[in-house]
């Protein structure tokens, strides 16, 4: 058996803040280990990107890898309001939660289904 690669993040618009910080502040053969809250943030990341059409961390498409990731951990951010395509309060609700910059403010999986379920 071969062993494992580590992880080293993934697709780089939805990375956790503190993801990419450890992306950063690791050699790059150290394995980064992303717990439920940085899945979170990345599904938020996700909806936001497919919701808007931008990404949610602002920077140039040809800057190096590096410079993308200081820029998700700096916590730099499009603001929900100024992408949206138009008012949709409950979904950005759920988009700015996910979002949260700090990982023990981010709702949990069952927290966002409680979200969506009070909504109907």
């Amino acid at each position: 058996m071969t062993s494992r690669l580590p992880y080293r993040g993934a697709l780089t618009h939805t990375t956790a803040p503190e993801i990419a910080d450890a992306l950063l502040t690791t050699p790059a053969d150290t394995h980064i280990q992303a717990r439920p809250p940085a899945d979170i943030w990345g599904l938020g990341a996700s909806l936001f990107w497919c919701w808007t059409g931008y990404r949610p961390v602002p920077y140039a498409d040809n800057i190096p890898r590096a410079d993308k990731l200081r820029a998700i951990a700096g916590g730099k951010r499009l603001q929900l309001e100024d992408a949206r395509p138009w008012s949709f309060p409950v979904f950005e609700e759920i988009i700015a939660a996910c979002m949260a910059p700090a990982p023990d403010e981010r709702p949990t999986a069952d927290d966002l289904v409680a979200i969506i379920e009070a909504t109907q």
